[in-house]
């Protein structure tokens, strides 16, 4: 793994952030909040995607089946593996995909004990990505008319704070006021005593009541894996049927997406799979992280249990963004306008934001996120028609990191961030517009 500065406390549990609300990982004494959290103004609709019905069109072609044109391939090469230099992740895998062909490469390794090469077609977790799939179940039972997304959240799931004026639209775009259960001190120190044990969604939904709320419903952006959780109970009250089994029906098996997978209470990664590394958890050191490629998902259900490849993702990315297989044209478009701009205070149209259980930065839609051992990112340009998918098996920072703990030496960057993040990044500029998140602190 390539070496940081060392920091004191990493007991963390990084939870999934989406890239673009400043989202941190929570420590045990409460979450780190975006700077968007801060404001009590209410939150503005985005321009961030300049054309819906272009990114909707866009989905009515056949995706590219050949390769990118080789000198492209060499810069995006390049720019990768400068950026994976200055991470701090032992391997990567990248995908991107355009109007003109795809490309895939694995950088460094999948296991460094074993000295195993990291592979295209490895299973990493791909952590809050999840919310994607959930908010897209959601989205399709709005558009078969077993919900509205102006339903209130008591109608399907009791005992939720505010639950007779939360919305599910303000649990999707993460402002309903509901606190995310990683802010729960009592939770933070189970989880770390036994990072192998099972939760269910009701204990989950429990400690998010704990701490809840958070905020009014509508008062603010809050990033919350509790609002997702809730999500997944009523999608499974709605349909009377477990969450994975409409997971399969709805998403996997329309896209053919053969690699990707709910693993449910199995702490179990499909094989080839890559391991992966943390600072989180009580015996992580900056000199030895920990393996935590075992560490049971459950605690993440709907907010963050998929595992995926990047050939998988490339594919889930595009339907993401143009809504092509997952939903009609009516729905995709109130997805695509529905981004909630967190930048501002007070916000403002603008460049980016949050939206139904996906983001929006410089036309890329999409998500990042980060679990213990692994950070992905899925993203789509809405302008170009291009897909960018990075996997790493590490969710340590990297860079000019003051509170984000990291390795030993110096990597020669003063931006902190995320190794898989850090990758997309350069990447999105030789691609379409620069994508450009909020440094880690």
């Amino acid at each position: 793994m390539h070496a940081r500065t060392p920091l004191a406390g990493a007991a963390l549990l990084v939870v999934g952030a989406f890239l673009l609300s400043g989202c941190t990982a929570p420590s045990p004494s409460g979450p780190t909040a975006s700077p968007a959290a801060s404001t009590s103004a209410p939150l503005a609709v985005s321009t961030c995607v300049a054309d819906p019905d272009a990114a909707i069109a866009a989905g009515k072609t056949p995706a590219p089946t050949g390769e990118l044109p080789a000198d492209l391939v060499a810069t995006l090469d390049a720019a990768a593996q400068q950026a994976f230099d200055l991470g701090a992740s032992p391997g990567a895998i990248v995908g991107v995909q355009t109007p003109e062909g795809r490309w895939t490469k694995a950088y460094g390794l999948a296991d460094p004990k074993a000295g195993t090469a990291m592979a295209v077609g490895m299973h990493t977790r791909i952590a809050s990505l999840t919310k994607m799939f959930t908010g897209t179940i959601l989205l399709q039972l709005a558009q078969e008319g077993k919900l509205s997304l102006d339903d209130t959240v008591d109608q399907y799931v009791s005992g939720i704070p505010n639950g007779d004026r939360i919305t599910l639209a303000q649990l999707a775009d993460m402002t309903s006021g509901v606190n995310t259960y990683t802010a729960n001190e009592d939770f933070i120190t189970k989880y770390f005593a036994d990072p192998s044990a099972v939760y269910t969604p009701d204990e989950l939904v429990a400690a998010t009541v704990e701490v809840s709320p958070a905020a009014d419903p509508g008062e603010r952006f809050l990033y919350s894996n509790g609002s997702t959780i809730i999500l997944g109970e009523t999608i499974e009250k709605v349909t009377g049927r477990p969450f994975a089994d409409e997971l399969d029906e709805r998403i996997l098996e329309p896209l053919s997406l053969t690699s990707t997978s709910w693993p449910g209470d199995s702490n179990a990664i499909p094989e080839p799979f890559a391991r992966g590394f943390t600072l989180n958890g009580d015996a992580a050191t900056p000199e030895s992280p920990t393996d935590s490629t075992d560490w049971n998902p459950s605690w993440a259900w709907t907010a963050g249990e998929v595992i995926s490849t990047t050939d998988d993702m490339l594919t889930m990315g595009r339907a993401l963004g143009t809504g092509a297989g997952i939903l009609d044209d009516d729905m995709q478009r109130i997805r695509l306008e529905s981004f909630l701009d967190p930048s501002q205070s007070p916000p403002a149209p603008g460049a980016g934001g949050y939206g139904l259980a996906m983001g929006c930065g410089q036309g890329w839609v999409g998500h990042g996120g980060e679990l213990s051992g692994y950070n992905s990112t899925m993203f789509y340009d809405t302008a170009t028609d291009t897909t960018v998918v990075v996997q790493a098996n590490s969710d340590i920072a990297s860079g000019g990191c003051e509170n984000s703990p990291t390795l030993q030496d110096d990597p020669g960057d003063e931006i902190c961030e995320a190794p898989a993040v850090r990758i997309f990044v350069a990447l999105s500029g030789l691609l379409g517009q620069t994508y450009a998140p909020p440094p880690r602190s």
